[in-house]
């Protein structure tokens, strides 16, 4: 987590920033795994997935997008992007606010219900950190949202200015994928429980429960046998 959001933060291109900051977020799915079953740290880091996966695939699809109309990945080169393109400006923007975590989004429930099973579980010091590097993670975002609504002519690159937006009617796949995982990042998080539901019925932690269970059910009955069996002496007949 923490070096993941460390190193994101002096990148100057977009992929690279993201595929830092990846790392910090495979962080959070972490506390997840340590929580396990008990606190329902599974279910928890299943359903983060599921929006990681989304939030994650929206901004590459922005970034791809934007490299393909400009040439260019540098993070400074999108300053002015929401004077020509405000539809992509803004769905990058909320993709990056869903990453950092920010409410109503679907990123800030996520990891809400991620620390809060980490918590329940006593790993504070992990949830401690994690609080601490979204905090960071939310400041280089917001760094890069500040220079896609920048307006002033004298900060916005010759790649802004010679933008070509594509018209929304097209049938590009890569804008298609961005709108839907735009919609998956900011929508689902407003309704976590049917979320967790779902996530909870996965087959594997299906499987995994229905093993517990079993041998559960099978200690059960051994520990019912021992007890009624009667002692026996040395010689086998009970005297």
């Amino acid at each position: 987590m923490i070096l993941g959001n460390l190193i994101a933060i002096t990148q100057t291109s977009m992929k690279r920033m993201l595929a830092y900051s990846s790392i910090g977020q495979i962080g959070y799915v972490i506390i997840g795994i340590i929580v396990g079953d008990s606190n329902g740290g599974y279910a928890s880091m299943i359903t983060y997935m599921l929006f990681y996966i989304s939030m994650n695939l929206g901004t590459f699809a922005c970034i791809v997008s934007f490299g393909l109309r400009t040439g260019t990945d540098n993070i400074r080169d999108y300053a002015g992007l929401y004077t020509k393109d405000p539809f992509l400006a803004l769905s990058l923007a909320l993709c990056l606010l869903s990453l950092g975590g920010l409410p109503p989004l679907a990123g800030f429930f996520g990891k809400l219900h991620l620390f809060w099973c980490g918590w329940q579980a006593g790993l504070y010091f992990l949830v401690s950190i994690g609080l601490l590097t979204s905090v960071v993670s939310i400041y280089y975002y917001l760094k890069i949202i500040k220079l896609l609504m920048t307006g002033r002519n004298q900060e916005i690159t010759p790649h802004v200015r010679n933008y070509r937006r594509s018209p929304l009617r097209s049938n590009n796949s890569i804008e298609l994928s961005m709108i839907v995982c735009v919609i998956a990042s900011t929508i689902p998080g407003i309704s976590m429980n049917p979320i967790i539901e779902i996530a909870q019925d996965t087959p594997f932690l299906a499987s995994r429960n229905l093993i517990l269970s079993s041998r559960s059910l099978l200690l059960t009955g051994d520990q019912r046998i021992s007890r009624s069996v009667p002692p026996q002496n040395g010689n086998g007949l009970g005297l």
